[in-house]
This record gives C-alpha cells, structure tokens and sequence, in this order.
C-alpha cells in the first residue's frame, strides 16, 4: 500500500499535479490541511481513498478538524496541528497523539518537513507543496509505503 501525504497546498495545484505525477500509483491520500477550496479539485483529481482536514486557513471549509482512522495495523491521528501550536514545539501534539494512543501523528501547519520516532509512535510533517519554509525552499510531500506484513517506511520527497 502507498499512502501520499501531502499538507499546505494553500488552493494552489501546480506542486500537486506533480507531486501526484512523480508519485506514481498511491491507494490513499492525506491532506493535513489550508486546502483552500481545493477539495473539489482534489477529489476530482485523486482517485483513492481521502482523508483530509481543515486547516487554519479553510474558513469555509466543511472538512473535519481532525480524524482518526486506521491504516492496516495502525492507528493514525491527523488535524493541522495550528490548535497544538506546532509552530513553537511538537510537544503538544505528541501529548495527545499519545492519549489517543495513535501510532501515526500526521499535521501541517509549519511549512516544514518534520519526522520523528519517539516511544513507539510516528510523528510526521510533510511540509508545504505550495509555500515550503525549510533551507532550499523546495515544496515537499511524504510517501508511506506498507508492505503485505504490515512493516511501514517513509520516504521525505522534493520537488524539483
């Protein structure tokens, strides 16, 4: 299984397109958030399953906040994270990843890439298609690939 994570696109599709386009085949696809009226666009475009949540900037939006969901053995927590002031620390949503007793903690928000194993669980950010704010400013996506034992990785991607 192939899962496309992918977070502050921010209405803008271009880096989208062609992160979808580079990704080659994805069964499911997370949007952490700030779609900005993408979501027609989007479940136009992408034919698998869809998980995505409303960000700080979707003030229209009827996308949830935040979802639980399971991926194989896995259960995974996603929301934008701006409500957990990931902007300072993750601290806080680790804290609540681990009340959920989530094993995958995915959010947004930060216009940077970000991944950590920590106490058994995985915290992630794929960064921003549209507007990324790491060193090289390259808009940035994750892929998670689940093999047929359930063994997971993660790969951090970069547009060119």
């Amino acid at each position: 299984m192939r899962i496309m994570i992918v977070s502050d696109t921010h209405g803008r599709h271009l880096g989208l397109d062609r992160a979808l386009e580079e990704a080659g085949k994805i069964d499911v696809f997370i949007h952490l958030g700030d779609v900005e009226g993408g979501e027609d666009y989007i479940n136009a475009l992408v034919g698998c399953e869809k998980h995505m949540v409303r960000g700080n900037n979707d003030f229209f939006s009827d996308l949830p906040r935040e979802e639980e969901f399971r991926l194989g053995r896995y259960k995974v927590f996603i929301t934008h994270g701006h409500g957990y002031y990931v902007s300072l620390d993750p601290e806080y949503i680790i804290e609540e990843g681990k009340a959920r007793k989530a094993d995958i903690v995915m959010y947004g928000h930060t216009h940077k890439p970000f991944f950590e194993q920590k106490d058994g669980m995985t915290i992630l950010n794929p960064g921003s298609l549209s507007f990324p704010r790491q060193e090289g400013r390259k808009g940035s996506y994750m892929l998670m690939e689940m093999d047929p034992e359930g063994r997971i990785s993660f790969e951090q991607r970069y547009l060119e």
